[in-house]
C-alpha cells in the first residue's frame, strides 16, 4: 500500500510526464546528480544506513512487492561500431533521482579478506579499464560496489568481480572469461588501480555515476542496453542503473558479508553425463542367463600312454660336430677377463 506522500508524488509526476511510473519506468521527478565532474565522499563521512529513503514517489514496502531483477550476460546486438555509437548517442542520459552512493568501506576485517578484496577490485580496475582516466576508473570501481550492495548480486567484492567466470558465456565482466587475464599488467598501471581500488574500498565514492549498476563501451550496443536507465558517460563508457524501484537508493540495502572467496575465475562447471546402467559385456552375460541355464562342461580326457611319456631329451651336440672357428687367432680371446686368459696368448 501507497503512502500518502508517495500517492501525492506521483500525482504530481504524472502530470510531468504520463510516462513514469513506480516500478516499470523511470523515476517520476528529481534533481539531476549527474554533473561530469568527480565528487568524492572521504572515507570518515557519516553513513546513511541500509533503509535509506527510496527517493522521490517510492517507498520501501512498495520496493519488497517488485520481483527481483536477474543479471544478464553481456550479449551484443550483431552491428557495427559505427552503428552502436550512432545508437548509442541517441538514447538521452535520465535526469530522474540518482543521488550519490553512500561510502563502503572494508572496515577493520581480517587482512586475507581485506586484501582479496583490494585484489579483485584493482583487477577490474586494470582489465575494465586501464586506457581510461582517473574518472573513468573510479566510475567502474563504483559500479562493482553499487553491485556489492544490491541484492540481485553477490555480497562480495570477488564474487561479483567473477560472477558467472564459470560460463564462456554468462561472465558479467567480460575479462573473466575472453582470456585477458592472460596479459600480463603494466606495472605503474597497476599501481594506479589498486591505488584507486584502495581508496573506493576505504569509503570513497564517485557520484557521478550514482546507483549505476551496468556499463559497457560507446562502440557496443548490448540487448539489455534499452531496458535500462542511461545515468552518466564517463569517458568510453555508458553507465545504466536498474529501471524502476530496483534501480533507486532504497534497493541497494545488501549488507556486505566481510568474506571473500579466492579471487580469480571460477572452476568451468562440469557437464553431468549419464550413468550407464549396464555396459555391453553385462548385456551378454544378461542374454546368456536369460537363454537358459548353462550346461555343464565336459569332463577332462585322461591322456594316451604315449602322450603321456615324456618327450625324447635330446643329446648335447658333441665338441666334435661343432664348426671350426673362424675368429681370427689375434681376436679369439678379446674380451675375456684378463685372469681368464692363456698365458700363451697374453
Amino acid at each position: 500500500m501507497l503512502r500518502d506522500t508517495d500517492q501525492n508524488m506521483l500525482k504530481s509526476g504524472a502530470k510531468r510526464n504520463a510516462r513514469h511510473v513506480l516500478l516499470g519506468g523511470r523515476s517520476p521527478v528529481g534533481l539531476c546528480f549527474l554533473a561530469l565532474s568527480a565528487s568524492c565522499v572521504p572515507a570518515g563521512s557519516a553513513t546513511r544506513p541500509a533503509t535509506a529513503a527510496a527517493g522521490p514517489g517510492l517507498s520501501s514496502a512498495v520496493l519488497t512487492q517488485a520481483p527481483l531483477p536477474q543479471p544478464e550476460p553481456l550479449l551484443l546486438q550483431p552491428i557495427a561500431p559505427d552503428t552502436a555509437m550512432a545508437m548509442n548517442a541517441a538514447i538521452p542520459i535520465s535526469a530522474g533521482f540518482n543521488p550519490p552512493a553512500r561510502p563502503f568501506s572494508v572496515g577493520t576485517r581480517a587482512g586475507a579478506d581485506r586484501m582479496r578484496s583490494i585484489e579483485c577490485l584493482t583487477t577490474a580496475i586494470y582489465y575494465e579499464a586501464a586506457s581510461e582516466s582517473e574518472d573513468g576508473q573510479r566510475a567502474v570501481a563504483q559500479v562493482v560496489l553499487n553491485r556489492v550492495r544490491h541484492p540481485a548480486y553477490p555480497a562480495s567484492v570477488c564474487g561479483v568481480v567473477y560472477q558467472g567466470s564459470e560460463r564462456s558465456s554468462g561472465c558479467q565482466f567480460s575479462f573473466t572469461c575472453d582470456g585477458s587475464l592472460l596479459r600480463t599488467p603494466s606495472l605503474t598501471g597497476w599501481a594506479r588501480a589498486r591505488r584507486i581500488a584502495t581508496a573506493a574500498l576505504s569509503g570513497s565514492v564517485y557520484a557521478p555515476v550514482g546507483h549505476a549498476t551496468h556499463y559497457h563501451t560507446h562502440q557496443v550496443l548490448p540487448h539489455w542496453a534499452p531496458s535500462l536507465i542511461k545515468s552518466a558517460v564517463i569517458g568510453a563508457h555508458i553507465f545504466y542503473r536498474w529501471n524502476g524501484g530496483w534501480g533507486t537508493p532504497a534497493a541497494f540495502r545488501q549488507a556486505y558479508a566481510g568474506v571473500e572467496p579466492l579471487p580469480g575465475p571460477k572452476q568451468p562447471q562440469l557437464v553431468t553425463l549419464p550413468v550407464l546402467t549396464e555396459t555391453p559385456i553385462q548385456a551378454q552375460i544378461a542374454a546368456v542367463l536369460a537363454a537358459g541355464p548353462i550346461p555343464p562342461s565336459p569332463p577332462l580326457l585322461k591322456p594316451t600312454a604315449a602322450e603321456a611319456a615324456p618327450e625324447e631329451v635330446l643329446a648335447q651336440p658333441s665338441a666334435s660336430k661343432l664348426p671350426d672357428s673362424q675368429v681370427l687367432e689375434a681376436w679369439r680371446y678379446s674380451g675375456m677377463p684378463r685372469d681368464q686368459v692363456p698365458p700363451e696368448a697374453k
